[in-house]
Order: structure tokens, then C-alpha cells, then sequence
């Protein structure tokens, strides 16, 4: 089992560098032990011009029996049914990938206490794979590697070059050249050849996720061949390839939104966001319990998504399901789709709504299932799932974007999706002074990045109806304070006439509608220095109220 790795250079950054990354003197030939026989590293040639590491493993077949190998589950077939005679000695598989992190693991890691600056230099590279089992052929070779810039050379090597007829066999004659750095050249190779050869010389265990996402960090994110991947690596075991496609998803949004993965994957393990109980206005001494805010907010969104006549219903960022809930109890929706960039958030709300555990009643089951879908995706990037809706929801949502961020959501919920209404509520920053747990100059949630007050939130929502074609109408929820308003801010959008829909309900009779239009400079919220308020820097608003009568 034999792999070459080549380098070119000059006078001034020399090719014998590759000693420095590789930890491997070019004058020596080094020998280490492994698990199933000797790995060496040597080099044919090293000067300053062309330097070319070998790495060569003798695979001892007996030590591979011996240990149990292709026994029990996990098997590699080739094993299995020929223990002594076999390829395992000649072609590159798992066994080379290990062999690679054993030997040059401070590469893989991108470590050089010598010359801490190498690690970052993009190199000149020219790899070599004389037998490469390619289930798959040459063609998914190519489709593995030329992604993340190589050139490919695949040439199948025939079963018998005397009986042409025979046609090609499995393996293939692997050359890769580009100029990546070694240490991804590295971890590459350490998660391809395995792939590749479509079976592995030990058990797959769960920890061999975090061995792929750790290699695959910075290029498996993104690779159009990830699902293909990761299943042969995790050797098709679905519940850890499941796991591993949800953190590799996460990890993409992440980076696509400039963060971490553990600031996005934050919507279940935190405390509960406080909330007012609204309390009804009654006769002292009543003793009727009072309705949480939280149930009085969908109720709310429920009649607003009622008087619309949606059927087809978006939740976006959806938590952990309880609106999801809601929605599944009436019939009327025959189409829900909630969506978070949440993965745990994901996994809680189909938990709490037994999509996983559906009880004995598989024809109930297989309708619920069939009216919801669970989807992770992040509201400021275009996502063509989300078009073509009755309605969109943003229930307690926009108040966790950072401001800079608000047009992009504005332009993907109300510019691409263009539902035919949306519903978006947010607390109402007023009412905070009526909470008597909530210290002074605290916002209701760790990670709210404003509140707004009701004259910045109708001017917000002014201005999304008036660029996106939609009239919008102002609800309150909760008990409304006669000086603060309500705890809750509603604001429902209907594309407006000439939009696609005329925005007026026919089964509600007399219904006041907000057309608000507003001119406004910075109308991004930025938070006060107490960080409890958000205040609009410079805007003027106008809201004309006409009355809609509906069609007879």
C-alpha cells in the first residue's frame, strides 16, 4: 500500500520544506508500528527543487484476522469472505487513512513548532495513488476530488492487461495536482480513501462523526457530494450519518452568517424567555387563572391566519413547536412548514409533536406526517422551499436578528417567498415597565438584540408593505395598557391590490386596515446604552386608516 506526496520550490522557499510539515526528515527513513503492520516514510528524492515523501504500508493480513476483522457487523465484504487473501495489503483503504493520522498527525493538525508560518503556505502539490479501490468507478473519483481543486487523473487499471476483454476492474491509478495546503490536502485524503473504497477495518463507532467533521472542517460543507460521503464513511449507518448531515448543515449557516455554530444552535437549553401573564380585567376577587402571553399570542396568529383563508402555512423559526401544535389541531391547514436554523430546536419540536413516536394510530400518524415538515434553514438567505405560500409566520422572530440584518430577512420573507400574507408579532418595549420581575433596562430575552416601541414597529412594518406591495394592519395582543398599549404587537400583511391578492377578507365584514407608509432615514434600531430600548434615529411616519367593506 503505497501513496507519494511531491513538491516544487526554489532557492528562496526550498522543496525540502516538506520535511518541516511532515515532521519526517528527508535524510532518514523512519518506521512505525501500527495496529495491522509497519508504516514507513522515506523520501526518493529531496532538493530544493523537487521533494517527494513516500509513505509505504505493509499490511500484515494475520494481524488484520486476528483482531477480528470482517467479523460481526462492519465487515469490509473483501475481508469477509477471503480473510488471508486479499487487497488489503495493495490498495489504499481505511487502513492507509489511519496510517496517515498516525504518522503525520502534527500535518494533519496544521502544526510546525519549527516553522509555525508553513502550516499556511499553499504548496505545489502532486499526489500519488498507484491502487485506489473506486467503488464507483473513475467518474466518482472525479466527482469526489475536482470539487475542491484538484486536477484528477483516475486512470482504471484492467483486470488483465493480456484479456482486454475482461474490461477495467474496481481500482484505479490515482493523480491529484493543485495547490492546497498540505494539511487539507491531508485530511482530504484521510476522509476520501475510506469513502472510496466503500468499507472501513473497524467498527464505526459514534465518535466517528467528530473524526469526519473535524476533517472535513472548511470543505465538506459544502461539497455537492456530502450526503455520498458521509454515509460510506459512517459505513451507511443512518442515525450517525443523520447526526452528522445536521452538524455539517449548522456549520454551513454558521459561516454563511459570520458566527459560531453554538451562537445559531442556541433555541433549546436556555431559560425560558420571562413573559407577563395577561390577566383579564374582571371583578376582584376573581379567581379564574390567568392566560399566559404566550397562549394569547397564538391564539392570536391563528385567527389572523383564519380571517386570511390560509391553508398553506409557513411557521419561520418555528422554536420548538408550539405554534406547529396549534396548527396541526385544525384542519384547515393542510400545509405546514416550520423552519429553523435551530437543529435542536428541530429535533425538540419533533419530539414534542411525536413525529418520531406516533402512537398506534398509523393512518392519524401518516396524515400528520404528511401535512408537516420540519426544514433547517436560515431567514436571511433565499430559500426557493419558501415560495409559494397562503401565509408566512415570524412569531417572536425579527426582535433576534441583528439589525443590520433585518432587510435581508425583509427581503427573503416578503421579496422571494412573497407569501400572500405574513404575520409577525414582537414584544411591545412599552409594556416592560408593567412587569414588576423585570429589572429596569432589561429586555425580555438574552438574545433579543432590540424591542421596539409601537411607533417603531408600525414604522418598520410601514415601510416593508410599501416596498414589497402589501397593506398591513395593526392588532394588539394581550391586555392593552391605556398608556403603554399592549404586551404583544401584532402586524398582519396582505399583498394589496394589484399585487396578486387585493388584501381584503370577505368573510369578516367591516374590518379596519392600516396602509402605512413611511418615509424614514436609518430605520434600523440600535439599542440604548442600558441596552432595554430601541430607538430609530431619524423618522417621520404616515399611516392613513380607510375602512374596507367586504363583498356582500
Amino acid at each position: 500500500m503505497f501513496l507519494t506526496i511531491t513538491t516544487t520550490g526554489t532557492a528562496e522557499r526550498p522543496a525540502t520544506d516538506l520535511g518541516f510539515l511532515l515532521h519526517k526528515h528527508p535524510d532518514k527513513a523512519q518506521r512505525f508500528s501500527t495496529s495491522y503492520g509497519t508504516a514507513h516514510v522515506l523520501y526518493p528524492e529531496a532538493t530544493a527543487e523537487r521533494c517527494t515523501a513516500a509513505l509505504l504500508l505493509e499490511v500484515d493480513s494475520v494481524a488484520l484476522v486476528r483482531r477480528g476483522r470482517g467479523k460481526g457487523r462492519g465487515g469490509a465484504p473483501d475481508s469477509a469472505l477471503a480473510q488471508y487473501v486479499n487487497d488489503r495489503p495493495y490498495a489504499a483503504s481505511s487502513l492507509l487513512a489511519v496510517a496517515l493520522s498516525a504518522v503525520f498527525s502534527s500535518a494533519l493538525r496544521g502544526q510546525c513548532k519549527a516553522r509555525p508560518e508553513l502550516p499556511e503556505r499553499a504548496l505545489p502539490l502532486r499526489i500519488e495513488v498507484p491502487a485506489l479501490p473506486a467503488r464507483g468507478g473513475a467518474a466518482l473519483v472525479e466527482r469526489l476530488f475536482a470539487p475542491l481543486g484538484w486536477a484528477v487523473t483516475a486512470e482504471p487499471v484492467a483486470l488483465d492487461e493480456e484479456f482486454p476483454a475482461w474490461g477495467d476492474s474496481r481500482y484505479v491509478r490515482l493523480v491529484l495536482e493543485g495547490e492546497p495546503r498540505l494539511a487539507d490536502a491531508l485530511r482530504q485524503l484521510y476522509v476520501l480513501l475510506p469513502v472510496l473504497d466503500d468499507a472501513k477495518h473497524y467498527w464505526v463507532a459514534p465518535d466517528e462523526v467528530d473524526k469526519l467533521l473535524r476533517s472535513g472542517e472548511g470543505w465538506l460543507e459544502s461539497h455537492p457530494e456530502q450526503r455520498l460521503i458521509t454515509n460510506r464513511y459512517l459505513a451507511r449507518r443512518w442515525s450517525l450519518t443523520r447526526s452528522a448531515l445536521e452538524r455539517l448543515e449548522l456549520a454551513r449557516l454558521a459561516e454563511a452568517d459570520d458566527t459560531v455554530a453554538e451562537e445559531i444552535d442556541n433555541a433549546v437549553g436556555e431559560p425560558a424567555a420571562a413573559e407577563p401573564m395577561a390577566e383579564d380585567e374582571g371583578e376582584e376577587g376573581a379567581e379564574e387563572r390567568p392566560v399566559p402571553l404566550a397562549v394569547r399570542r397564538r391564539e392570536a396568529i391563528l385567527d389572523a391566519l383564519r380571517g386570511v383563508g390560509a391553508a398553506r402555512v409557513l411557521d419561520l423559526g418555528c422554536g420548538q413547536g408550539h405554534l406547529l401544535g396549534a396548527l396541526l389541531k385544525e384542519a384547515r391547514f393542510t400545509e405546514i412548514v416550520g423552519v429553523d436554523v435551530s437543529m435542536r430546536a428541530l429535533n425538540e419540536a419533533a419530539r414534542r409533536l411525536r413525529l418520531d413516536r406516533p402512537g398506534f394510530d398509523t393512518a392519524a400518524a401518516e396524515r400528520q406526517s404528511a401535512r408537516l415538515k420540519l426544514t433547517q434553514g436560515a431567514l436571511t438567505y433565499t430559500d426557493s422551499r419558501l415560495a409559494g405560500y397562503d401565509a408566512a409566520v415570524l412569531s417572536e422572530v425579527i426582535e433576534h436578528v441583528d439589525p443590520p440584518r433585518l432587510p435581508a430577512l425583509e427581503h427573503v420573507v416578503f421579496g422571494a417567498a412573497r407569501p400572500k400574507a405574513v404575520v409577525v408579532t414582537t414584544p411591545n418595549v412599552e409594556y416592560n415597565v408593567r412587569w414588576e420581575t423585570l429589572p429596569a433596562g432589561r429586555m425580555r430575552h438574552g438574545d433579543h438584540r432590540f424591542e421596539w416601541t409601537r411607533e417603531e414597529f408600525r414604522a418598520w412594518a410601514g415601510q416593508v408593505a410599501e416596498r414589497h406591495g402589501y397593506v398591513v394592519e395593526f392588532r394588539p395582543v394581550g391586555p392593552e395598557d391605556p398608556e403603554v398599549g399592549p404586551p404583544t404587537q401584532l402586524a398582519l400583511f396582505r399583498v394589496a391590490a394589484g399585487g396578486g391578492d387585493d388584501g381584503t377578507d370577505s368573510r369578516n365584514g367591516d374590518r379596519t386596515a392600516t396602509t402605512a407608509t413611511a418615509t424614514a432615514t436609518g430605520m434600523a434600531p440600535t439599542a440604548a446604552a442600558t441596552g432595554a430600548t430601541a430607538t430609530m434615529t431619524t423618522a417621520t411616519t404616515t399611516a392613513t386608516t380607510t375602512t374596507k367593506e367586504a363583498a356582500a
